[in-house]
């Protein structure tokens, strides 16, 4: 009888697909893991660290892209700046990969992820569920790290308007408005990261695996980007377009390289949203 019930496709009472493992009940449990405490103390530390630094040796002397090294002290909008600046191009890579790429490949590790499918929760669902907690979270991390730093900075140099690198200065509530453009981009910018560690969250079963294989490939493309010679073809280096949100910090915005920026990293992490949720879907899942 439970036989061709199940080959008609009835269900038990009361059951309903779209109501299985609920986003707050998942977000909850990967909040409550150890990893999101270390990250998150990694993330609220750092602004202490490069106080202490500026506070021994002074800013530093910046480089060839940018000098808001040199404008780090001049106020807590350009402290926040600063930790932005240093962390962009790998500290947040971390966190993104951590937590888009241990989703599903914990499960896996830990022998659950055929025990969530047979309550059962439909495959997309798991994954829409897992998805979108690690991109929360991710969220969440770029967020946690310029609040602390402007309330660090802030008590250390003072609440004023954020001195701009070629000159002149933005007011406080427009360099705040100024810093959401640009964590925003960040976190735009690092759907790369994300998509490359959710697919191969999908298909490895060792955590270390995504979250790692998804950093080196970052860091791989970074190195492209300092290959001169490819030309125009870094123009398809998601890492070429990770310090366009610069451009926002300047008297007039300029949004052309932002608008390539998005449009190339959503195209990719479209695409490797999509894989992951087909291979997944297609997948014998055995642990």
């Amino acid at each position: 009888m439970s036989t061709l019930a199940a080959e008609s496709g009835e269900v038990a009472s009361g059951y309903r697909a779209g109501q299985t493992l609920p986003f707050r009940i998942e977000l909850v449990r990967q909040l409550k893991r150890r990893r999101t405490f270390v990250m998150g103390g990694i993330l609220a530390a750092l602004p202490l660290v490069l106080l202490i630094a500026f506070q021994l040796g002074g800013p530093g002397e910046g480089n060839n892209r940018v000098n808001l090294m040199d404008t780090a002290t001049a106020s807590g909008a350009n402290f926040a700046a600063v930790n932005l600046f240093a962390s962009a191009g790998f500290l947040l890579v971390i966190p993104v990969a951590l937590f888009c790429g241990d989703t599903v490949a914990s499960e896996a590790s830990w022998s659950s992820l055929r025990y969530l499918l047979a309550a059962p929760v439909p495959r997309a669902r798991l994954l829409w569920s897992k998805l979108l907690v690690g991109l929360t979270l991710s969220l969440g991390a770029m967020v946690l790290l310029p609040v602390v730093a402007l309330a660090v900075g802030t008590a250390a140099y003072g609440w004023g308007p954020l001195q701009l690198p070629v000159g002149g200065t933005l007011s406080a509530g427009t360099a705040g408005q100024r810093l959401v453009i640009v964590v925003a981009y960040i976190f735009v910018s690092q759907l790369v990261t994300a998509g490359l560690a959710f697919w191969l969250s999908t298909r490895t079963d060792a955590p270390l695996g995504a979250v790692g294989g998804a950093v080196g490939l970052t860091i791989f493309g970074n190195v492209l980007d300092e290959v001169t010679a490819l030309g125009d073809w870094r123009d398809f280096v998601p890492a070429h377009w990770q310090y366009a949100w610069l451009d926002a910090v300047q008297p007039q915005p300029q949004w052309d390289d932002m608008i390539q920026g998005v449009s190339l990293s959503t195209t990719y992490a479209l695409v490797l949203f999509a894989l992951a949720f087909r291979g997944f879907g297609r997948k014998d899942v055995v642990s």
